[in-house]
Parts: structure tokens; C-alpha cells; sequence
């Protein structure tokens, strides 16, 4: 095993004895100790199962049979989780004919980030993960249930969900994906139509037309962004059924990969000899190995908060060094938009999570010893499902890529190191994708333009005041400001700046989508300007140096600057489409590199 690999391990578990102790044994006295369903009062129970059909109340009331519940972000204005409508009857009937009973415990909400790019609405996005997690919580509080399975699929939902259900760890869980929907025009043809928008070479109804060739049916958008690093999440630390990320809905894979998911889940709830909690699975060992699979696949860098939330859920201390480090040693071997041109389902077909799990694992980068949900070691992911004469089977996956221009084993990779960077310097710590920006693009020093709004950014291109080299400096973007939005909105207008042959970066406290990347941007700038750090006191004419490459963030002029008083915009965003409701969340919110919480 890869001695780096192994040493962060030890360190992550070392870091984290003491909150991961308290964590455990909060895990181990909540299974002695719980009420189960024949401890509560009769009023309770039946409340709890008055909908029920009437062997199911008798099954209940006993503990007769397992009891499943039904966390599910569905809603159908969100392509990727409209698939989600008919699955709670599906998986009760599962349930049923497996042995057990199921109950859709909770609905949460679940956003769409594709809807609210520079939108008011964006603001809330990364609140919404907790108010995700807030709201699993409160269904798995009744106490009637003995497993979950979590309908969850894109960028705060999975990540809020697994929050949550950490909370009640003592229980096992099966993620559930939903899948992406088939490919539509390609990745680049979508970002020239953007490009063309934002350069006035087209109109609204064209762009529309384009988009909508793009995203056009039920199911996850097929560029590796956040919604799909969640998935590859979930399946590198041994929550999903093995390969079941990437099959699209409406198949009959799909359908048989979620009854089997009902099947496996009973097999492994605190009734059954094979009782798998979810506290067991998600452990140091199984977060290394979501940072490896993080950076070898170049995902979103959203998922530098989201891992560490969850992590910091189940006791386990997390923080930006660790994935630098992991990023240092483990080789970037997948090419997917937008790191490359082709898209996830492009992916799937040339060998998937099961050779990509497969091939870290035989470089020594993957700890294998792990709890898992199909049982103990990862060696059950190395496999694929497939049907045969009607019957769910898994197989080895195939010993080869089938296209290495998507995905390469470890000995043959597209870079000896991973997609992720954290930059330090005199302006603080972030971080940045490096894998989808050309090497030549990578370094920028350039005098700062400083904006405190995006539309402030597309304003001054509009007047033709970038046009050269240029470091596009963003702030009060925090959590602790307006909420930490993504800033997407910005992808297709420095894009052309640099087309247009300037050198041009980006350089915020709020975060970027995990589909941008061609432009080098350093996000998630730590301390943010709210909270006194260096990047308020930056002004227009100010000298950075952006070196990727090096871990470097600086500015060139820092004495100059650190005499200043920051400058801290009017919060012009307090109101409007709900921001009041979250006003005093922003008080609680921790920094990114903590997880960007209020809960945790």
C-alpha cells in the first residue's frame, strides 16, 4: 500500500481519537439503549403505523420484521430526482417480499443548483445541505425504524442526508441512485453556445434551444460535477450497491439494483446476523478513500466541504491538507467533462466505478480493509452487475479500460498526480481544480480587478475594462456574508478572456460549480472577507500571483495591503426569495475548511 496513503490514514485517525471515541460510544450506548418499537407506549404505535395495512401493524408492533425507512428527495422539477416519484411503492413492495415493511420516514428538500446559478436563490444552497440534514434527522427521530434508504442524488442532498443519517449511525443505510439521464449534445458544443451567448454572437432562444439539447430528460446531468462526485462518493466508501452510480433510469438494471437494495438492506439491520451499521462503515479508513477517489477523478471541489462535514459527523477530523496531500501522490486517470470531453455515461461504458475502484486498489492507494454494505472489504466493488436469464448478477469488471482517452489504469495515467491543489499564502487558504485547466493557463500574476458582486464581473466585461491579463477578485461571497453562492455565472465570460489570449484567473471566498475548472479559480478563500480575512482589504491595481502548480496564493504588494481597513460591502441580500429566514445561520456557519456548517 502506498506509504503516503497510509500515513494520512494514521494521522486523520490520530487527529480524530478523541472526537471519534465520543463518537462511537454515542453510537454503541444509542443501539443498547434504543426504544425500539415495542417499547413505546401503544398512542405511539399507533400513530406510527394507522396507514399500515393490517399484517403490517401486527409486524410492527411486534418487531416481528425489519422496518425501513424512506428518506427521499423527490421532486419533479429537479430532472435528476423525478425518478425518485415511483420509487417508495416500488420499494415497499420490495420490502414486503423480502420480509420486512417499508415507510417513507421523510421528504426533504432538494434544490437545484442548475436552476439557481446566479440567482438570489443561490444563497442558499449550501444552508439547504443542513436543513437536509436537519430534515433526515427528524424523520429517523420516531424510532420505528431499523435501516434507511436514502433517495438522494445531487450537490447539497447527498451530502445533507448522509449528515443526518450519520446522526442515527447505530442503523444501517443504502444510498439509492436514481442515475443519469442519456447523453445529450456534447459538453463543448454546450460551452461554445455559453461562450457565443456571452461574446452577443447569439440570442436567448438559441442558447435556450442548446441548453435544452443538453438537459432533457429525467435523470442526473451527465457532466462530473457535484451531483455525480456524490455518487462516486457513495460507491468508493461502500454505501451504494456495487455499481449502481451510473445506470440509467427506466432500465431494468435500475429496477433490479433497487429491489436488491431493499434485499441487502434487511440482510444487514440489527435484527440479522449480518448487522452492518452505518457508524462501522463510514471510518478514517473509508474517507481516505473518498479523497482518493476524489482527486484521481478530478471531482468537484465542492466536495472539499462536503467530505469534511460528513466526516466531522461521524468524529472524524478532515481538513484541506489531507486531500493536497492525497492529491499529491494519487494519478489522475479519468477524463470526463469537464476535465475532459466525454461525459459520465461515457464513462460508465469504458469501465465505471468497478475499474476505477479496481485499478487504485492495485496501486495501493485504496484502503481495502473496510466495512462495506454487500460485507467486509472493497473487494466486492471490483465487480459490475448485469442480468442474467432474468436474475441481478455481479461480475469482475474487465481487466482493461475500454477507452483510455476516458479512463486509464494507475500505471498509464493522464497525470502521476491528482485534480486538487490548496493554495497558501498571504491571502490566506483555498483551493483548486487544476485538472480541467491546461497546463499552459495554470500560473497567472496579473494586477487584481475587485468586485463584491458577479454581475458587477460580466458588467465591466461588458464595458471592456478586462480585456488583459487579469485576476478577477470576487469577495464577500462567504458563508458568513451572503451564504457562500457558486459562481458559475462567471465560467463563460473569463473563458473568453482567455480565449482571447489574456492570462486570467479567479480569486473568491465563494465557491465555483463542479463543472467549471477551465479557467484556474482559488475558491473558497479562507479566513473570508466577513471574517477579517486578507482578500477585504484587496483593492483594484493590486499585484497577485496564482501558482497552482506550487500551492502559491500571494499578493505581491501585501504591506501595502495589510495596512488597510477592510472593506466590507453593504449585505444588499438579506431579503428575497427566503435569505431572511437564514439571516441568523450566517452568525453560526463555520469556516469552509470546517465543513461550512451551522449544525456541526
Amino acid at each position: 500500500m502506498n506509504k503516503t496513503i497510509v500515513e494520512i490514514t494514521r494521522r486523520i485517525k490520530e487527529r480524530s481519537k478523541a472526537s471519534r471515541k465520543e463518537y462511537l460510544d454515542l453510537m454503541k450506548t444509542v443501539h443498547n439503549n434504543k426504544v425500539t418499537r415495542a417499547d413505546l407506549a401503544c398512542g405511539n404505535l399507533a400513530h406510527a403505523f394507522a396507514a399500515c395495512a393490517d399484517d403490517e401493524k401486527v409486524d410492527l408492533s411486534a418487531e416481528v420484521k425489519s422496518n425501513l425507512a424512506i428518506i427521499t428527495a423527490y421532486n419533479d422539477m429537479l430532472s435528476a430526482h423525478k425518478t425518485y416519484e415511483d420509487y417508495p411503492p416500488k420499494l415497499k413492495a420490495s420490502a414486503k417480499k423480502y420480509g420486512g415493511v417499508a415507510q417513507v420516514a421523510s421528504g426533504v428538500p432538494a434544490m437545484c443548483d442548475g436552476v439557481t446559478q446566479g440567482q438570489a436563490g443561490m444563497e442558499l444552497s449550501l444552508f439547504s445541505r443542513d436543513v437536509i440534514a436537519l430534515s433526515t434527522a427528524v424523520g429517523m427521530s420516531h424510532q420505528m425504524f431499523d435501516g434507511g434508504l436514502c433517495l438522494g442524488i445531487c450537490d447539497k442532498i447527498v451530502p445533507g442526508i448522509m449528515i443526518g443519517a450519520l446522526r442515527f449511525g447505530h442503523l444501517p443505510y443504502i444510498f439509492v441512485p436514481g442515475g443519469p439521464m442519456e447523453s445529450g449534445i456534447t459538453n463543448d458544443e454546450k460551452a461554445q453556445f455559453r461562450r457565443d451567448y456571452a461574446d452577443g454572437k447569439i440570442g436567448r432562444a438559441e442558447l435556450l434551444k442548446a441548453e435544452s439539447a443538453s438537459y432533457h430528460s429525467a435523470g442526473t446531468c451527465t457532466f462530473y460535477g457535484t451531483a455525480n462526485s456524490n455518487q462516486m462518493l457513495m460507491e468508493i466508501m461502500g454505501v451504494h450497491l456495487p455499481g449502481a452510480s451510473f445506470i440509467t433510469p427506466g432500465t431494468e438494471l435500475r429496477e433490479k439494483l433497487n429491489d436488491y437494495a431493499v434485499k441487502r438492506l434487511l440482510e444487514i439491520t440489527p435484527q440479522k446476523e449480518s448487522y452492518t451499521p452505518l457508524y462501522e462503515i463510514i471510518s478514517p479508513e473509508s474517507i481516505v478513500n473518498a479523497l482518493v477517489g476524489l482527486v484521481a477523478t478530478g471531482g468537484s471541489t465542492n466536495l472539499t466541504i462536503h467530505i469534511i462535514a460528513i466526516a466531522k459527523s461521524a468524529g472524524i477530523i478532515v481538513n484541506w491538507d489531507d486531500f493536497n496531500d492525497v492529491s499529491d501522490v494519487v494519478p489522475s486517470i479519468t477524463k470526463v467533462y469537464p476535465n475532459g470531453t466525454a461525459d459520465i455515461n461515457h464513462f460508465q461504458a469504458c469501465g465505471g466505478m468497478g475499474f476505477l475502484m479496481k485499478t487504485l486498489n492495485d496501486g495501493g492507494f485504496l484502503n481495502s480493509n473496510v466495512k462495506t454494505n454487500m460485507g467486509d472489504g472493497l473487494e466486492h466493488y471490483f465487480k459490475e452487475p448485469f442480468i442474467e436469464n432474468g436474475e441481478l448478477k455481479w461480475r469482475p469488471v474487465p481487466e482493461n479500460s475500454l477507452d483510455e482517452n476516458i479512463l486509464r489504469p494507475v500505471n498509464n495515467p493522464f497525470t502521476s498526480t491528482g485534480g486538487l491543489k490548496v493554495l497558501k499564502g498571504n491571502l490566506g487558504r483555498s483551493v483548486i481544480k487544476i485538472s480541467a485547466v491546461k497546463p499552459e493557463h495554470r500560473y497567472v500574476k496579473a494586477k487584481a480587478v475587485v468586485f463584491d458582486d458577479q454581475d458587477e464581473v460580466i458588467a465591466a466585461f461588458k464595458r471592456k475594462e478586462l480585456n488583459k491579463d487579469v485576476v478577477v477578485v470576487v469577495k464577500n461571497q462567504g458563508a458568513h456574508s451572503i451564504g457562500m453562492p457558486e459562481l458559475h455565472k462567471l465560467t463563460p465570460t473569463l473563458s473568453l478572456l482567455q480565449f482571447a489570449g489574456h492570462r486570467v484567473a479567479l480569486v473568491t471566498d465563494g465557491r465555483m460549480s463542479g463543472a467549471s475548472g477551465k479557467v484556474p479559480a482559488a475558491i473558497h478563500l479562507s479566513p473570508e472577507a466577513a471574517k477579517g480575512g486578507m482578500i477585504s482589504k484587496l483593492q483594484t491595481g493590486d499585484f497577485i500571483e496564482l501558482d497552482p502548480e506550487n500551492g502559491i496564493l500571494n499578493c505581491l504588494n501585501i504591506e501595502e495591503v495589510e495596512a488597510r481597513e477592510s472593506n466590507l460591502a453593504e449585505n444588499q441580500n438579506s431579503y428575497g426569495v427566503g435569505r431572511e429566514l437564514f439571516n441568523q445561520l450566517k452568525t453560526l456557519v463555520s469556516e469552509s475548511e470546517e465543513g461550512a456548517s451551522f449544525i456541526i
